[in-house]
């Protein structure tokens, strides 16, 4: 799945703010589509069979000592925040570039829109307080917005 259709997915889920970055800034969408694609092995690159990077992102996030806040995103309680440096700290570098030169923003300028979306995403996506398994397409296609 293309990352421009993973950002559509991922927008719509997160109350569908306005569809195609622009000149004016990613949507939180379009970035995080954009992000897990790059995960997935590419800007604009096919998924994988069972591929989700959301499990691989969340890994990351408590490697990098935010496994508290990643936990709390997928629990039922309420979501702890985290700033644009410290998803900066947590991402490969690679794949934060790949995700800002998709969507037309600065590397800080995409580890900022993350963080503010990320929390969100992950809470939407983890009803039962648990990650779901299942390919990421699949998972976003079965929630209901």
């Amino acid at each position: 799945m293309a990352g421009n259709d993973l950002g559509s997915l991922l927008g719509g889920l997160l109350g569908g703010s306005g569809g195609q970055g622009g000149s004016g800034g990613a949507g939180g969408g379009n970035i995080l589509g954009a992000l897990l694609g790059a995960l997935m092995g590419g800007a604009g690159g096919s998924q994988a069979g069972g591929s989700n990077p959301l499990g691989g992102l969340m890994d990351m996030l408590t490697r990098s000592g935010l496994a508290d806040q990643a936990q709390s995103w997928i629990g039922t309680g309420d979501n702890q925040s985290v700033s644009g440096a410290q998803i900066a700290e947590a991402l490969p570098d690679e794949a934060l570039q790949k995700a800002a030169a998709q969507t037309g923003v600065s590397p800080q300028e995409a580890a900022d829109e993350i963080a503010r979306a990320l929390p969100t995403a992950v809470d939407r996506l983890s009803p039962e307080g648990q990650l779901p398994t299942g390919s990421l397409e699949e998972i976003i296609r079965a929630q209901k917005f």
